[in-house]
């Protein structure tokens, strides 16, 4: 299972079906779904000579090229396209949704295409964003589509377009699942129970009952029942971009950054033409200087160059001193503003202390210790206000049942230091999103002697890394389930839609034993969003057990920062 090739099959299949001089129409959604999986000289190489918006009224009349529609089937794109029937720009025009159109609207532009000029519509399902081979998500960025309505519930929209997307990457896919969804959200049920109804109600499209010849499993998560993880800096290249530059539908703005040269204000991510990222997208920090030397100094012997080349400093110098070095190699520029750029954050802003506590917060049961350090933390005024809360919120989610917390003492610290009440907030906005009593599995091992006893353990087996010790919840829950383990506790935080579903740990045979799982395809989903550390950990599965024919495939309805999380928390949450 690829998210990549899933949608380039149909991007593929837009630009090639039609023969001849074409023009390509996106709206305002499938142009980063396009942009994700496919490049301008693709599509140029396919006789598409001008890509534009539907919506933008400027274009010229230009009766001898074909036009290609690619869009979503929405009121806003459907009026969109009758407004252009009506004055139609070009000669024949083939139309291509993203999802199942409704009858309806199928004869709404037969109302209007009063020239007749549309020549084919088209079903073709690429209605969600692939980030990563193994990455997909809904876009459902806070600031245009919140997730929530009141309280920890869906807002109509967004369950909406959740389901679409979702039903579209089944369809690429070709698959119809068995769905489960975390027994203790409401969300993940609600979801799953509408995408059971849309699957039941387009059975011709998405044949087989589930559980039948389709060894399928979607599972549905939710955010809330592991907060950390989108709470802690990670230390992998992909990530740490994310969270520290940002970036969107694959690309980087590094306009913001001092003294950029032009050629990478703008930058794009994409494993397929860009061999580095491919291979460094999972190293962490300390391996990705060393792969970046090694890259450049390919490039160096290319050029018969002998300077000395001992730091990310020195390597932006010898890319700004030779102009025929940069026109031969973009991505070796690109990627040396990108890694100089994390290195000046990292830092300015003291991003090792900062991670050293989050860590310790997340992954080792010490609270005396850890108060301590926290007290340092905020009173440094070399630590950010948005990093001093978040290992506040981390320490509040941890201690929160301890009987000497002291949650409070430091939200009033916080708030004597200087930091914004509203972000003092996003303290209590934590605990009341995914506090105890709203998560269903213990993520810090510490809530009863023999989980406590576990954690210890842990603690006194050391780390190779003191930034990378915490393992995502959704990965250990992952490799449970892949090795068999605790079938009867999974069954039970899993349940089934389908009470004839066979047993969640059982055996490829079907069969109740459990033991490996084999020849299974797994598709997760989480409610509230995912985060680019948890991608890394689904990508180490997949290869760790291909062996058994286990493919994942990783979605969210958001890929999340630690700003962004907590800021589509405060939308809803907020006292």
């Amino acid at each position: 299972m690829d998210a990549i090739k899933a949608a380039q099959y149909y991007t593929n299949r837009i630009a090639t079906d039609t023969s001849g001089m074409k023009v390509l129409l996106l709206d305002r959604e499938t142009t980063p779904i396009i942009s994700l999986v496919s490049t301008q000289s693709h599509l140029l190489s396919k006789e598409v000579y001008l890509v534009d918006r539907l919506d933008n009224a400027q274009r010229d009349r230009m009766q001898h090229l074909k036009c290609v529609c690619f869009l979503r089937p929405t009121d806003a794109s459907i009026q969109a396209l009758v407004d252009e029937l009506r004055a139609p720009k070009y000669g024949d025009y083939y139309i291509y949704f993203s999802n199942i159109l409704k009858k309806s609207m199928i004869e709404l532009l037969a109302e209007n295409d009063e020239s007749e000029v549309v020549r084919e519509i088209h079903e073709f399902y690429a209605d969600f964003y692939a980030a990563t081979p193994t990455l997909f998500h809904m876009g459902l960025a806070p600031a245009t589509r919140p997730l929530f309505a009141e309280g920890h519930s869906w807002n109509p929209g967004a369950l909406g377009r959740t389901v679409q997307g979702l039903s579209a990457l089944l369809l690429a896919l070709k698959r119809r699942p068995t769905i489960r969804y975390e027994r203790n959200s409401a969300m993940a049920l609600k979801l799953g129970e509408e995408l059971e109804y849309l699957m039941g109600h387009e059975a011709s499209l998405f044949g087989a009952q589930p559980g039948a010849a389709d060894a399928t499993q979607l599972l549905i998560l939710d955010r809330k029942n592991d907060p950390v993880t989108p709470l802690l800096t990670h230390w992998t290249y992909h990530a740490m971009l994310h969270e520290l530059l940002g970036v969107a539908n694959g690309r980087v703005d590094l306009s913001h950054v001092p003294d950029v040269r032009p050629e990478v204000r703008e930058v794009m991510l994409a494993q397929d033409q860009d061999s580095f990222f491919r291979q460094a997208q999972f190293l962490n920090f300390g391996d990705l200087g060393v792969s970046l030397k090694e890259f450049v100094d390919s490039y160096q012997s290319k050029t018969a160059s002998h300077h000395k080349i001992d730091s990310i400093a020195d390597m932006k110098r010898f890319v700004e001193a030779y102009p025929e070095f940069r026109k031969l190699s973009g991505n070796v520029s690109k990627h040396v503003t990108l890694i100089g750029e994390l290195s000046r954050i990292v830092s300015a802003r003291h991003l090792m202390a900062v991670s050293e506590l989050e860590q310790s917060l997340a992954c080792n049961e010490q609270h005396s210790t850890d108060l301590k350090a926290l007290r340092a933390l905020i009173a440094d005024a070399r630590i950010t206000a948005e990093n001093k809360v978040r290992c506040v919120v981390l320490y509040a989610l941890r201690y929160e049942r301890v009987q000497a917390n002291a949650t409070g003492e430091l939200k009033q610290l916080l708030s004597s230091g200087g930091v914004d009440a509203d972000l003092v907030g996003m303290v209590d906005v934590a605990l009341r999103y995914g506090g105890a009593r709203e998560r269903q599995s213990d993520i810090f091992q510490n809530e009863n002697i023999f989980s406590r006893g576990k954690n210890i353990f842990k603690g006194l087996q050391g780390t190779e890394n003191v930034y990378t010790q915490h393992t995502p919840a959704l990965a250990e829950m992952l490799e449970q389930l892949v090795r068999g383990r605790q079938g009867p506790q999974l069954q039970e935080r899993l349940p089934s839609l389908d009470p004839r579903a066979r047993p969640l740990a059982a055996g490829s045979d079907g069969g109740g034993g459990g033991g490996p799982l084999t020849n299974q395809d797994i598709v997760v989903f989480v409610v509230g969003g995912v985060t680019m550390d948890e991608e890394r950990a689904v990508a180490a599965l997949n290869a760790k057990y291909s062996p058994q024919n286990v493919r994942l495939l990783l979605g969210g309805t958001s890929i999340h920062s630690s700003g962004s999380f907590l800021g589509e928390l405060s939308t809803t949450f907020f006292p």
